[in-house]
């Protein structure tokens, strides 16, 4: 491999107390936390190839900690979603191998990024993190897998299981399209600057049985009432949306955070 600016700035490091943050500014207002922990890297990296792929997109690559492991896989399509300009302009000075590879807008308001599947990774930033699943979920018939980094508490929900107090919407909603694998946890001193949380990341691969639904509409609909008045029962919560008779049914003395993913999928068929 030839001698790069990265490698440069390894040495560096070993003589000073130097890190990639010194070489930009860190901007909390997009959620930036950069992860700097190799063995947290090279875990994720190793993680996503247990799954074959030929188009990946990175969302959110800040300062190249995974970037520069992705951008070593072979015969592969890749791109990397940046909104940062001054990360773009790191990016393609210190990782020459990235440049026309990086779409310089935000995530959430961008093209579907190639056509046919692709794999989706990122230490994605917080405070967009929910939004990020619900775009992925947009493009769910092209998507085959999905390794993100979230904060635990956010990873946790997208994976806990009915009867848990912290299934709710974004449980099921992901679910109903998606297994998912909680991975690890990864400690707040492996991010630059360190969060004040936890984080975990996790796998999404799609559910090899869809969930039949009346409509993705209706399901969506569904789960969202029913869990906004999460304390209530399913009779009092989405009573609007069935008939008197259909409401009868013991299944609704139940709240939402009882029911299952296939539930609350079957239910769709009986609404108005």
């Amino acid at each position: 491999m030839p001698f790069t600016f990265y490698h440069f700035l390894l040495i560096a490091a070993a003589a000073n107390p130097f890190t990639f943050a010194d070489m930009y500014v860190l901007k909390k207002s997009l959620g930036q936390h950069f992860l700097k922990d190799e063995n947290i890297c090279r875990k994720i990296v190793s993680a996503l190839q247990e799954h074959s792929f030929n188009q990946l997109l990175e969302v959110g690559p800040g300062g190249g900690a995974l970037t520069k492991y992705l951008l070593e896989i072979q015969e592969i399509d890749f791109k990397a979603v940046e909104l940062d300009e001054e990360k773009v302009s790191f990016l393609e000075k210190t990782f020459p191998k990235i440049k026309n590879k990086i779409i310089a807008k935000s995530f959430l308001e961008i093209e579907k990024p190639f056509t046919g599947n692709f794999t989706v990774i990122g230490n994605f930033p917080y405070n967009i993190s929910t939004q990020i699943l619900f775009k992925v979920l947009e493009w769910k018939d092209d998507v085959d897998c999905v390794i993100g980094m979230f904060q635990k508490e956010v990873a946790q929900r997208i994976a806990s299981k009915e009867g848990n107090k912290v299934y709710g919407v974004l449980s099921v909603l992901v679910q109903a399209f998606y297994d998912v694998e909680y991975l690890f946890d990864v400690h707040e001193k492996c991010f630059t600057p360190p969060p004040k949380v936890k984080s975990g990341v996790i796998r999404l691969i799609p559910v090899k049985n869809k969930f039949e639904m009346k409509s993705e509409e209706a399901f969506f609909i569904l789960v969202k009432t029913a869990f906004n008045q999460r304390r209530k029962t399913l009779r009092n919560a989405v009573k609007a949306l069935f008939d008197a008779a259909i409401l009868e049914d013991t299944l609704f003395s139940k709240r939402a955070e009882q029911l299952t993913v296939a539930q609350f999928a079957m239910l769709t068929y009986r609404m108005k």
